[in-house]
């Protein structure tokens, strides 16, 4: 089993929530979505891992299981062209939950009229295999989003 955590303090809102038909529709997977909080922040990864995909605005890291988990910082924000965002690790780079991999300001994407809300995905699951999902309440980085089996 896979415990995917927070990359960002906020409030959890659950996908259903995120103003973006791709992920309130799940189409890019299952999963929930954290409405951070408005201060410069650190999101950080949200499972041991590999870096396999890196952005400015999302990454991926794939576990030793072979699960991918795709973090979104904000909807829309790959428009940006990477201003506000400082990576802090490469693509292919192993992170430990919890180890930094990008500087970001939520407050900064909010007055650049983007929605800083990010999704958590579960890439190429099945909602059924995804439990203990957090879409209420306040979460701090590093707290339990879902379990994934």
């Amino acid at each position: 089993m896979t415990t995917v955590t927070s990359p960002v303090a906020g409030r959890s809102i659950g996908l259903a929530a995120v103003p973006d038909p791709v992920f309130s529709g799940a189409m890019v997977g299952p999963g929930t979505a954290v409405d951070p909080v408005r201060e410069p922040s650190v999101a950080v990864a949200p499972v041991d891992g590999i870096i396999v995909s890196l952005h400015p605005h999302a990454f991926v890291v794939v576990d030793d299981e072979g699960h991918g988990v795709l973090t979104h910082l904000g909807i829309d924000t790959v428009q940006f062209n990477g201003e506000g965002f400082e990576l802090l690790v490469s693509k292919g780079d192993t992170v430990r939950r919890g180890d930094p991999v990008v500087r970001w300001d939520p407050a900064q994407v909010e007055a650049a009229g983007k929605s800083p809300v990010c999704p958590v995905v579960a890439l190429e699951a099945t909602a059924e295999s995804l439990s203990d999902i957090s879409e209420s309440g306040d979460v701090a980085a590093g707290a339990l989003l879902f379990s994934w089996t």
